[in-house]
């Protein structure tokens, strides 16, 4: 008895940490950032800038240009002559040395690029430092390795590059999701036309300054930046050959219908409202981290993110105290902070999305726990939060709300959890708690998601497949499956 109040009382010490603030002084930024298109920086013809804003104070980073259809039309035309006239001719294994080049340059200004991708998303400095920047780097790494070994990765099969690739990516994983679609498609032979969310572009506009600086071809890479409007462009010119798509399912559909009634290949990484399930024998230490990693950790900014959790009913009570004690020891405030857990919501829209659902949870009658930290008076935060008390067919429970915001279920039964599991539009990751080994074998083969950790959560790797089921999309990005959305076989 004396020990479990031991216990009790050390689990209510939050430590007061003194502020550890990452430099800004190593980082170049420019004022003012155009396109850059065929190997050059140009203005947009529009004339026309937005402002780019750090979320955790408000403040303005850079302008960006906003490209209209006739850049775009600039950045296609100049990716098909490089195609035509340069990359689809060089040797795979040239490709390689470049690939290797912007990899180990990236590798080189990793510093630079994690501050920028924190002042820029509102993302832990820890994380752009130790998950995003990294992986970056490794994704051009492993492709690089491939660029020259396609008849293994396709053995007895005729392969060939498709052409000109347009590749529009969201604002959760800037510099990651740039890498992980313009690296395999380099190392196909393709050519590229990128646009990255119009909130988060500097990271990929800095990678254009490596490309620039590598010595790539012009016109193989390109890298335009504006609005919804700006990616409509690229998914409806005729002379692009692939379109790869990750953000929302809405957006996504909307594309799928645009290029439906065309030869141009597609794949759609979209949506999820993942599932991550504790069982009775799970070590349940282990598995209340890997909740918290899975959702608090990254903001819910994950689009795999372990937003819904099932708990047997057996280890219900312990499982969510542990996660109420675990939350009160988050950290939230500034992102540059290196004791932070939890940075900014990456914009004021995004945002008052969140506060949409938690105002939809209060109405459905659902118990809200919320941490007890105090969130900053400029910028903007949103405090971690658990949703119980939550029925299957809830509005929470069905639609992704890319936020802080956990909602716990129980179950009795493994068929059970399957099913509940299984019942949402979603099927983008899944994460399994158990000692068993057989009873995490069973679960792959029953839960419809692409991707199902056992004993772990949001762990990524460039020789891993990433993808979804059902309303989560379509295709494969990383690994060898990765490489043929890329290829024509």
């Amino acid at each position: 008895m004396k020990k479990e109040k031991e216990i009790k009382k050390t689990e209510s010490i939050k430590w007061e940490l003194s502020p550890a603030p990452e430099s800004t002084g190593h980082i170049s930024l420019k004022a003012k950032y155009d396109l850059f298109i065929d190997g050059k920086w140009v203005k947009p013809s529009s004339g026309k800038y937005f402002d780019t804003i750090n979320p955790a104070n408000e403040e303005k980073l850079a302008e960006i240009a906003y490209a209209n259809a006739s850049d775009v039309d600039k950045a296609v035309k100049a990716a098909r002559k490089a195609y035509s006239n340069i990359w689809s001719k060089i040797s795979p294994s040239e490709r390689s040395k470049y690939m290797y080049r912007i990899a180990r340059m990236i590798q080189e200004r990793a510093r630079e690029f994690a501050v920028i991708e924190t002042l820029d998303g509102g993302k832990p400095i820890r994380e752009s430092r130790d998950v995003d920047i990294p992986l970056a780097a490794n994704h051009f790494f492993y492709y690089a390795g491939w660029a020259d070994k396609l008849e293994y990765a396709f053995p007895n099969r005729k392969v060939e590059s498709l052409g000109v690739a347009g590749q529009i990516i969201p604002w959760n994983f800037p510099l990651l999701m740039a890498s992980w679609k313009i690296a395999p498609a380099l190392a196909c032979g393709n050519t590229v036309v990128l646009k990255p969310a119009e909130t988060t572009s500097l990271t990929c506009l800095k990678l254009a300054e490596i490309i620039e600086e590598s010595g790539l071809p012009a016109g193989v890479v390109n890298i335009i930046t504006g609005f919804g409007d700006t990616g409509a462009a690229i998914v409806n010119h005729p002379d692009v050959n692939k379109v790869a798509f990750t953000g929302s399912t809405g957006v996504g559909k909307i594309i799928q219908r645009t290029v439906s009634n065309t030869e141009k290949k597609l794949t759609l990484e979209l949506g999820g409202k993942s599932a991550n399930i504790i069982f009775e024998d799970a070590p349940i230490d282990q598995a209340v981290e890997g909740i918290i990693n899975g959702i608090f950790f990254n903001q819910g900014h994950v689009c795999c993110a372990g937003s819904r959790l099932f708990v047997q009913e057996g280890v219900a009570d312990e499982v969510i105290q542990k996660l109420k004690n675990r939350m009160e020891h988050l950290y939230i405030g500034d992102p540059m902070d290196k004791n932070t857990d939890i940075g900014a919501i990456n914009s004021k829209e995004q945002l008052e999305t969140i506060k949409k659902y938690l105002k939809i949870a209060k109405n459905e009658g659902n118990k809200i726990i919320e941490s007890s930290c105090n969130t900053p008076s400029k910028g903007y935060f949103c405090k971690p939060t658990l949703i119980l008390d939550v029925a299957q067919s809830s509005t929470l429970v069905q639609e992704e709300i890319f936020g802080p915001v956990l909602t716990i279920q129980t179950f009795r039964t493994v068929d059970e959890v399957i099913q509940k599991a299984n019942n949402t539009p979603f099927g983008l990751a899944a994460g399994v708690w158990t000692d068993k080994g057989s009873k995490i074998f069973n679960l792959t083969t029953k839960l419809r998601a692409g991707v199902v950790w056992a004993n772990t959560y949001n762990k990524f790797d460039p020789t891993s497949p990433f993808g979804g089921y059902k309303e989560s999309g379509f295709g494969r990005e990383g690994g060898v499956h990765g490489l043929e959305a890329y290829l024509k076989i």
